[in-house]
C-alpha cells in the first residue's frame, strides 16, 4: 500500500488545538490535583440526597474525623460563634479530659507518606481553656511515622483569645499508606481548630500534586476548559459553581456541596450513594486553575453558568425578565476584568493582591456548559444577551457556544441552525461551537470523516468526548488500548478538518481510584502513585506532533481505511518536518510506502513513537503496570517506509529538505 504526499499544503492548524478539560468529578479537584491531604478540613461538609428536581443535603460538618481513644475519647463539637471566616462559619471545639486525648482525621483512604519526604501543617486554635501544648503526628496501627510538636499561644486569664495559625513540618520517618493524622493535647482543656491542612512540601506552587501536575505538563496541552462540566451549573442553583467564591484567601472561600454527590441516586439506595459526601472546599479557585494553565503553557478558557441549573438532574433557572440574571453576566464582565483587568481595577486588583499583577491573557470564555434549546428553556436567547454585553466592553473575547450533551439529537441540530443563522450576521458572534459525544469505539472508526462536510464559516470545539469501550463507577479497565486507537483514528479526520475543528479535548480528565463516577477518563491515581491510560498517551502523542499545516490526503485516507490504516499528514513549517500518523485496526502487522514528491530530500533517520500492546486490545494501565500500555520512542533508518504493527499507533517524522 502506499501514500503519496502531496507537493501542495492544505488548511493550517490551530496552534494549541489539542488541549485538556478540567472538570471537579471522581475527586479530581479536593482529594486530587489539590495537594491537600486533610479531608473536610474547615469541618463544613455535608451529606447529599435526592434526584432530579429535588435535592438536599443534611449538616454533617464532623465528616472524616474522629476522636482518638488511646486515652480515652474527649469530646468533639461542631459549633459556630466566632469563626476564622464567616463564608465558612462551623468549627472544632474539642474538650479532652485527659492528657493525650485527641483527634484524627481519614483523610479520603488514608494518609501516604514517602520516607525522607516533608509535610507541611498548618491549623487555626484557639485556646478557649487551655494551658497546654499540642502533638500532630501521622500514625498507623499504633506505630508513629511523623510528629511534631507546637507550642501554644495562650491569651492571660481572663481576656478573649484570638485564633492563631500555627504551623510546622513533619518528616516522614518511614514509608506509610492508610495512616490517620493526628491533633492531641498533652493535658486537659478546651480547644478550638478550625482550617487544619496538610500538604507535601513539593507541592507545586504549594497547590499542585507535583505527579499529576507533571503528568498535565507532560501533554504539551494548547488550553484548559475549567471548572466544567456539570459543576457549573449544579444540581440547583444554589449550589453552582461561583467563581468569585473561589478566589481570594483561602479560608474564606465557602465550601459547597458536589454535583456529582448525587449522581446515580435511586430508590434502591435512598437518593444516596457512597459519594454523599462529595464535597468542594475551592482550595484551587479560579485563581489557581489561571495559575495552572500559565505554568503547563495552556490557555484560559473558563465556562460561565447562564442562569440555568443543569438541565440533565434540576428545573431550576432564572428568568432572563428576572433582575438576577443580571448578575450571571455581570459575572462574566467580572471574570474578565479579573483575568485581565489593571491592578488599578476592583477584580484586577484582587488578583494583583493574591500574587499576580500581571494580566492572565484571557481571549477564551465558554458560555453555559453543556445548554440546548427547549420550550422552556431560551439558551439561544441566553447566549444573544451575553455575547453583546460582553462584546460590547471586550470585542476580542473569542466565545464557546454550546451544541448540547450529544450529535445525534433535535438538540444538536437545533443549536447548529442557530449558529449557522447568527453567525454569518455578525463577525466574532461565536469563536467555536463545542460539542460533546462518548461513544463505543466503533462510532469514532464509522465517523473519522464525521467533518468533512461541516460549514467552514462556523468553527467546532470537540470539547468532551471519549471511547467507551464500557461505562460506570471505578473502573480503571474502561481505560484499554481498544478505545485510545478508536480515539486516536478519530483525531486523524478532526486534525485532517483542523479548518473547522480549532479546539479538540478529551474528558473526563482525573479519576482517583475507588472515588470515581464516571468512567473511563484519562488519568488515574491514589493516593500513592498516579498514571496515564493509553487514551493518555494518544493525547501526548498528538500533542506533541502537531503540524502546521495539513497536507490533503486525496481521497487516498478512504482507501486506506479499506485496510483498517487510518492515516493524516501534516507538515511542520517550523522544524521542516513531515509528519505521518496512523491507527492499525487490524491484528495483521502493515506497511505503508511513503511516496514524496521528487525535490523532497528527505532525511536518512526517522523517529517513530508507537502505542501499542502485545496483550491485546483489553489491556490497560494500574498502578503495579502503569506503563503496561505506552509509548515506545525510536530512532530509525528512513528508507520510505511506515511500518505500523497489528492494533496499534504510529507517528513519524521525518525531516526533508526542498
Amino acid at each position: 500500500m502506499q501514500l503519496h504526499i502531496p507537493q501542495e499544503k492544505g488548511v493550517p492548524i490551530q496552534p494549541g488545538m489539542i488541549g485538556l478539560f478540567f472538570e471537579d468529578i471522581n475527586y479530581a479537584a479536593d482529594g486530587g490535583l489539590y495537594a491537600e491531604m486533610i479531608e473536610n478540613r474547615s469541618f463544613e461538609f455535608v451529606d447529599c440526597f435526592g434526584d432530579m428536581g429535588d435535592y438536599y443535603a443534611t449538616h454533617d460538618y464532623g465528616y472524616g474525623w474522629h476522636p482518638t481513644t488511646a486515652c480515652g475519647e474527649g469530646r468533639m463539637a461542631y459549633v459556630m460563634g466566632s469563626p476564622v471566616n464567616r463564608n465558612n462559619p462551623h468549627y472544632l471545639r474539642f474538650t479532652a479530659t485527659q492528657a493525650g486525648q485527641g483527634f484524627c482525621n481519614q483523610a479520603y483512604s488514608g494518609i501516604h507518606l514517602e520516607k525522607g519526604m516533608t509535610y507541611n501543617v498548618s491549623f487555626y486554635a484557639r485556646m478557649a481553656r487551655y494551658q497546654g501544648d499540642l502533638t500532630v503526628s501521622v500514625e498507623k496501627e499504633q506505630q508513629v511515622f511523623a510528629q511534631g510538636s507546637v507550642a501554644c499561644v495562650h491569651a492571660p486569664e481572663k481576656t478573649w483569645q484570638k485564633w492563631i495559625r500555627y504551623e510546622l513540618t513533619l518528616e516522614a520517618k518511614e514509608t506509610v499508606s492508610g495512616a490517620r493524622f493526628v491533633i492531641a493535647l498533652d493535658q486537659p482543656g478546651v480547644v478550638e481548630f478550625d482550617f487544619i491542612s496538610m500538604m507535601p512540601a513539593d507541592a507545586v506552587a504549594g497547590v499542585f500534586r507535583r505527579d499529576l501536575f507533571e503528568l498535565l505538563k507532560g501533554l504539551h496541552p494548547g488550553f484548559l476548559r475549567f471548572p466544567g462540566g456539570c459543576i457549573i451549573e449544579g444540581n440547583t442553583l444554589e449550589n453552582r459553581y461561583r467563581w468569585k467564591e473561589s478566589v481570594g484567601a483561602p479560608e474564606g472561600r465557602r465550601s459547597n456541596y458536589n454535583r456529582w454527590a448525587v449522581h446515580l441516586t435511586s430508590a434502591e439506595n435512598n437518593w444516596h450513594t457512597q459519594y454523599a459526601h462529595y464535597n468542594q472546599t475551592l482550595g484551587i479557585g479560579f485563581y489557581e486553575y489561571f495559575l495552572l494553565c500559565e505554568m503547563i503553557g495552556a490557555k484560559p478558557l473558563p465556562v460561565l453558568n447562564v442562569g440555568l441549573a443543569c438541565q440533565f438532574q434540576s428545573y431550576e433557572l432564572v428568568e432572563m425578565d428576572e433582575p438576577e440574571f443580571a448578575e450571571f453576566i455581570q459575572d462574566a464582565l467580572d471574570l474578565i476584568e479579573f483575568a485581565n483587568g489593571p491592578v488599578n481595577s476592583k477584580w484586577g486588583g484582587l488578583r494583583a493582591q493574591m500574587g499576580h499583577p500581571a494580566p492572565f491573557g484571557l481571549t477564551m470564555l465558554g458560555i453555559g456548559n453543556e445548554q440546548w434549546q427547549t420550550d422552556k428553556i431560551d439558551f439561544f436567547a441566553r447566549y444573544t444577551a451575553f455575547e453583546q454585553a460582553i462584546h460590547a466592553v471586550y470585542p476580542e473575547i473569542k466565545l464557546i457556544g454550546s451544541a448540547g450533551p450529544d450529535i445525534t439529537s433535535e438538540r444538536y441540530s437545533a443549536a447548529w441552525d442557530f449558529y449557522k443563522r447568527e453567525c454569518p450576521r455578525k463577525d466574532g458572534f461565536c469563536y467555536a461551537v463545542d460539542e460533546h459525544y462518548y461513544v463505543k469505539p466503533d462510532w469514532f472508526y464509522d465517523h473519522v470523516h464525521f467533518y468533512d462536510n461541516y460549514p467552514r464559516n462556523v468553527k467546532v470545539f470537540s470539547g468532551e468526548y471519549a471511547a467507551h469501550p464500557v461505562s460506570g463507577m471505578n473502573m480503571p479497565e474502561a481505560n484499554n488500548l481498544e478505545g485510545a486507537l478508536a480515539e486516536a483514528a478519530f483525531l486523524t479526520g478532526v486534525e485532517r478538518n483542523a479548518d473547522v475543528v480549532v479546539l479538540a479535548s478529551y474528558a473526563p480528565l482525573f479519576a482517583r481510584i475507588g472515588y470515581a463516577q464516571w468512567s473511563p477518563d484519562m488519568i488515574w491515581f491514589d493516593e500513592e502513585k498516579a498514571y496515564g491510560t493509553p487514551s493518555y498517551y494518544v493525547q501526548k502523542m498528538y500533542g506533541e506532533n502537531m503540524g502546521t499545516v495539513t497536507l490533503p490526503m486525496h481521497g487516498q485516507d478512504k482507501v486506506l481505511e479499506q485496510a483498517h490504516l487510518y492515516v493524516n499528514a501534516s507538515l511542520d513549517e517550523r522544524t521542516d518536518e513531515l509528519i505521518v500518523k496512523c491507527v492499525n485496526h487490524s491484528d495483521a502487522d502493515q506497511e505503508i510506502d511513503l511516496v514524496t514528491p521528487a525535490q523532497w530530500q528527505m532525511a536518512e533517520r526517522m523517529t517513530l513513537q508507537t502505542l501499542a500492546c502485545a496483550d491485546g486490545l483489553d489491556s490497560y494501565n494500574t498502578p503495579a503496570a502503569p506503563e503496561k500500555v505506552s509509548t515506545r520512542t525510536e530512532t530509525v533508518a528512513y528508507e520510505g517506509r511506515l511500518p505500523v504493527p497489528a492494533n496499534s499507533f504510529v507517528v513519524a517524522r521525518v525531516k526533508r529538505s526542498c
